[in-house]
C-alpha cells in the first residue's frame, strides 16, 4: 500500500515506524540513533538510564540525569535531522527532573505512561518539544484528553495506543490479559480516532494515533494504517539488530525463545507485564530475593513488601546475565530467528508495508 510520513506538528518522519522505548537499557542512544538516522522515530527509555554511570550506585539521580542527557545528545549526533524521542513512566520517581534534562538536551518527543501523565503540559510549556501519552482503553483516552483540555487547555501532539500483546508492563488488569481474545484492540482504536476529533478541531491541531503491541511486519503495519492510524511503534523487533545497546545474551534469549516461554508475570510494583519464563522467573515464583539497596526508581515500590528488586533484575538482563535478570518482551519475541541491523530491518518493513 502506499503509505506517508508521520506528521507529529511540525516533526515528520519519513517511515510512519516508531521504535518503541525499552528500560533498563535496552534503547539508548545507539538503537534510537540508528532508527532515527533510518527514517523513523528512535526512542530512548529513561529508565534507570545511568546504570552504567561510575556513580550510579552513590547518586543514582545524577547518574540518570547526566547519562539521559548524554544519550540524547549521541543520538542526535548520530541522526542528523532525524526525530529522538524519550519513553518515560509517569511512575518515575523525579519525573519532572528527567522531563527537564531531556528537554535540555533537545528532545523531540517525550512518550509517557506506566499511569496518566497528568503534569506533563506544564513541564513542557514554552518549549517546541512534542508530548504523547500512552493509553491502552478508550476510556484512559478520554480521561487524559480531558484532563490536558480541561487543567492546560491544551490536547496531545500524539496518543500512543498500547495493546494487550506488548511488552514490559502493560495498561491491562491480570484478569483482562488472562482472557485476551476477549479485547477487541482494533475497535480501541477505532473509538479513540473518533475520540479525539473533538479536540483536533477545538485546537485545529491534528493528532496522531499509533498504535503498539504484536505489530511484528509490514502487513500488520499496513492493517493499521488502514484501520485510520498514522504510523505505529514497533519494540521487539528491534531487539534481535546489531544496534540495540543490550547484551548479546539478551538478544539471543529473545531468538532462542519458543512461544511457550512468553508469558504475563506480575511486576514487583504491581503492574502485569509480558516476559520471558527463565531460571529467574521460576525463582521468584517461590521465593523472595531481597536486593542489597533500594534504587528508588518507582513510585508504586515498596522496598520492604517487594518480591525482588526490579531494577536489579532488569539491569542484570541487560548485562547480559539473563539467568538472574527479568527480560520483558513483546507477544511475538519467539519468532525472531537472526541477529540484523536496523538499516536492513527498516527497508524489509517498508518493502513489505508497500507490497501490503
Amino acid at each position: 500500500m502506499d503509505f506517508t510520513g508521520l506528521k507529529i506538528g511540525n516533526l515528520t518522519a519519513p517511515i510512519p515506524i516508531i521504535q518503541g522505548g525499552m528500560g533498563i537499557g535496552v534503547s539508548s542512544s545507539s538503537l534510537a540513533g540508528a532508527v532515527a538516522k533510518e527514517g523513523g522515530i528512535g526512542i530512548i527509555s529513561t529508565a534507570q538510564i545511568g546504570y552504567n554511570e561510575e556513580n550510579f550506585e552513590s547518586n543514582f539521580l545524577a547518574a540518570n540525569l547526566t547519562a539521559l542527557k548524554k544519550h540524547i545528545k549521541l543520538a542526535k549526533e548520530k541522526a542528523i535531522n532525524g526525530i529522538v524521542g524519550i519513553n518515560i513512566m509517569v511512575a518515575t520517581n523525579y519525573y519532572a527532573e528527567h522531563v527537564a534534562a531531556a528537554i535540555e538536551a533537545g528532545i523531540d518527543l517525550i512518550i509517557s505512561g506506566a499511569g496518566i501523565p497528568l503534569h506533563l503540559p506544564k513541564l513542557v510549556k514554552g518549549t517546541n518539544t512534542k508530548i504523547a501519552p500512552i493509553v491502552s482503553t478508550p476510556k484512559s483516552a478520554r480521561v487524559i484528553l480531558k484532563a490536558w483540555d480541561v487543567k492546560h487547555n491544551v490536547a496531545p501532539d500524539m496518543i500512543v495506543v498500547e495493546g494487550p500483546k506488548a511488552g514490559g508492563h502493560l495498561g491491562f488488569s491480570t484478569k483482562d490479559l488472562d482472557n485476551i481474545d476477549s479485547i477487541d484492540f482494533e475497535q480501541y482504536v477505532k473509538d479513540i480516532i473518533e475520540l479525539k476529533k473533538p479536540y483536533e478541531e477545538k485546537y485545529k491541531k491534528h493528532i496522531p494515533i499509533v498504535p503498539a503491541g504484536g505489530i511484528f511486519n509490514g502487513e500488520d503495519i499496513a492493517k493499521y494504517l488502514r484501520l485510520g492510524a498514522d504510523g505505529v511503534q514497533m519494540a521487539t523487533r528491534f531487539v534481535a539488530t546489531e544496534e540495540c545497546d543490550a547484551d548479546i545474551n539478551f538478544k539471543m534469549a529473545y531468538i532462542n525463545s519458543k512461544k511457550e516461554d512468553i508469558a504475563i508475570v506480575k511486576s514487583p510494583v504491581g503492574m502485569p507485564g509480558r516476559a520471558i519464563i527463565n531460571k529467574f522467573i521460576k525463582k521468584i515464583s517461590s521465593e523472595s530475593i531481597k536486593a542489597p539497596k533500594c534504587y528508588n526508581c518507582l513510585i508504586p515500590c515498596n522496598p520492604s513488601t517487594t518480591p525482588y528488586c526490579i531494577s536489579n533484575a532488569l539491569i542484570n538482563a541487560v548485562k547480559g546475565n539473563t539467568d538472574d535478570g527479568l527480560i520483558f518482551c513483546g507477544e511475538n519475541a519467539y519468532r525472531l530467528d537472526k541477529i540484523t541491523t536496523v538499516k536492513e530491518l527498516m527497508k524489509e518493513l517498508v518493502n513489505e508495508l508497500t507490497l501490503a
